[in-house]
């Protein structure tokens, strides 16, 4: 089972602490935002060859944890 925390990191002194795949300084939201408007993997993976097909999964998983554990929705 894939752990997003062995390809996700916060570190405060790498873009002020936003978490980002770890060994760069690619920010979680802005894959996740890519995958919102569209963009496939394949095009991901093509634009920031340091990610793999696992660090997408692995974002999507921290995303889901995300707002299982932070996220209130009040209408």
């Amino acid at each position: 089972m894939l752990d997003w925390r062995d390809h996700i990191s916060s570190d405060p002194k790498v873009m002020l602490g936003k978490p980002c795949f770890k060994g760069t300084r690619i920010p979680v939201d802005l894959i996740l935002e890519k995958m919102a408007y569209g963009e496939l993997e394949a095009e991901i993976l093509e634009g920031y060859p340091k990610l793999t097909n696992e660090s997408i999964r692995a974002a999507l998983l921290y995303a889901v944890d995300s707002v299982r554990n932070d996220i209130t929705y009040a209408d």
